[in-house]
């Protein structure tokens, strides 16, 4: 029996499976999100420690788990996402500083007019963007009473929420190179912490985490392995079998992540994407090339609890699916900033279109159309940068229940849409990394499993398809830059 620690933006969710990778249980709760200014947000690791503790205790119980029966378990995890801690009390010393916080897209912009953009894409595969760790560790550094002194003598220390789980399951402060990699401190490459560009963000080595292997040993907690951690796109990448060279697949959660796997060579820096470390099993290193997209998911939760124009998420499906057009309305959800391929932090949400005939309907599919033409977005970039072109698209995450975003989706894609009969793969993954990593499964054996639940085939032409995909980017080109002016 497998557990898979889910930690996501908004939630927690845990997931047990057996050694065949069959689901036998599960729970989930969310957990409070705090944004003490305009484009700000962070969280309070203690709660999440508190949440994610106590539904793993319900998943084992929804799973019917004697003692003894548990024999590994996985962490998978919202990336970028930076913890800091005393780890004598393992107290934490400030609100997590939340990826998709934007507080330091002026910082970013100091080092990109120093010249520094290269030499950082170069060596972590990321480009400069408030997205990611190390200027949010830098913040905290800076504006954190004392702090930086503590971090010196290792009287305070940092981590993504995999390190923060770990030392709270185990004492132990370490990580693994999936998420390292997504910090803008690790050389993918050379696999260690970057001296220089520790230097150049103020960082003190000893107060970041130990990297390891994502499967083996990071430590035990009541006796049973943590053997899998991966972040949660990479673990989703796992998860859906895309173990190969070639094969991607893309996660529709609070944002989507499309990722595509690169063998054990580290691509090139390509134009607006991301070059990351997927997994490291043993001394071998997998790549992923990755487009990274901030708002999908988020933004139906803003209909919900912004707006109040749903209750719950799955109305949008029969919402959109009442139009027989979108009638000219977009929506950029660019609430924090746009990610790939614009990198813009900039950016800001923007509908266009509105005319008085509209209503709530309308914005329900303006929101479900835009995590579609996101996706493309990505997946073209990719195609552009020179991956080959994707015979299908291996889907997962909450919005894979909602028909009509996957047929969309295959439509403006032009390529089928596959979404797996469990479709919690970032679990799943982080599970059978464990699994892995405790010598529990083999790698033929987690190729074998999985299947599909449905399969969604294109059948809009291709003139419909450009028509629709010109009117986005012309939405686009609207929101972007808007909080710079």
């Amino acid at each position: 029996m497998l557990l898979a620690i889910d930690q996501g933006t908004t939630g927690t969710t845990c997931l047990v499976f057996d050694l065949q990778g069959e689901l036998i249980g599960r729970a989930y709760r969310e957990f409070t999100q705090h944004f003490p200014r305009p484009g700000w947000v962070e969280h309070d690791a203690a709660e999440i420690w508190e949440v994610s503790r106590v539904v793993a205790g319900e998943a084992l119980d929804d799973a019917g788990a004697e003692h003894g029966e548990l024999e590994a378990i996985g962490i998978t995890n919202q990336r970028e996402t930076v913890v800091c801690w005393d780890p004598s009390t393992g107290e934490p010393l400030h609100h997590a500083l939340v990826w998709q916080d934007r507080r330091t897209a002026g910082r970013c912009d100091e080092l990109r007019e120093a010249g520094e953009e290269d030499r950082i894409r170069e060596r972590t595969g990321l480009v400069l963007d408030p997205y990611f760790s190390a200027t949010k560790i830098e913040w905290l550094l800076r504006n954190v009473d004392g702090l930086e002194q503590r971090a010196r003598e290792g009287d305070a220390v940092f981590g993504t929420i995999d390190s923060w789980l770990l030392f709270k399951l185990t004492g132990e402060h370490v990580t693994d190179p999936s998420n390292a990699s997504r910090t803008l401190l690790y050389d993918i490459r050379e696999n260690r912490w970057d001296g220089e560009l520790l230097e150049l963000f103020g960082i003190p080595e000893r107060s970041l985490p130990e990297v390891r292997p994502s499967c083996g040993e990071f430590g035990t907690f009541d006796g049973v392995p943590v053997s899998g951690v991966a972040g949660d796109q990479q673990a989703a990448l796992f998860g859906q079998r895309c173990i190969e060279p070639g094969l991607g697949k893309n996660t529709y959660g609070t944002g989507s992540f499309v990722l595509i796997n690169q063998g054990t060579s580290a691509p090139p820096p390509t134009e607006g994407l991301l070059s990351t470390v997927a997994w490291q099993i043993g001394r071998q290193t997998t790549y992923a090339l990755e487009a990274a997209i901030f708002v999908t998911g988020a933004a139906v939760q803003w209909l919900r609890d912004g707006l109040q124009i749903i209750e719950t998420a799955d109305e949008t499906e029969e919402l959109a699916a009442s139009l027989e057009s979108n009638d000219g309305v977009y929506f950029v959800p660019a609430l924090t900033g746009l990610g790939s391929p614009h990198w813009d932090p900039y950016a800001r949400g923007t509908i266009v279109g509105l005319t008085r005939g509209n209503g709530r309907a309308h914005l329900a599919r303006a929101t479900l159309e835009a995590m579609a033409y996101q996706a493309v977005d990505a997946v073209r970039a990719m195609e552009a940068g020179g991956s080959e072109p994707l015979a299908e698209l291996r889907a997962d995450g909450a919005a894979t229940v909602n028909r009509w975003l996957m047929q969309f989706q295959a439509d403006v894609l032009g390529v089928p849409v596959v979404v797996p009969e469990v479709a919690e793969t970032t679990a799943m993954g982080a599970a059978l990394l464990a699994g892995v990593g405790a010598d529990l499964l083999t790698l033929d054996q987690v190729a074998r499993m999985g299947e599909e639940r449905a399969r969604y085939e294109p059948a809009m032409s291709e003139d419909e398809r450009e028509t629709l995909l010109d009117g986005w980017h012309r939405a686009v080109e609207r929101s972007r830059g808007w909080a710079s002016e």
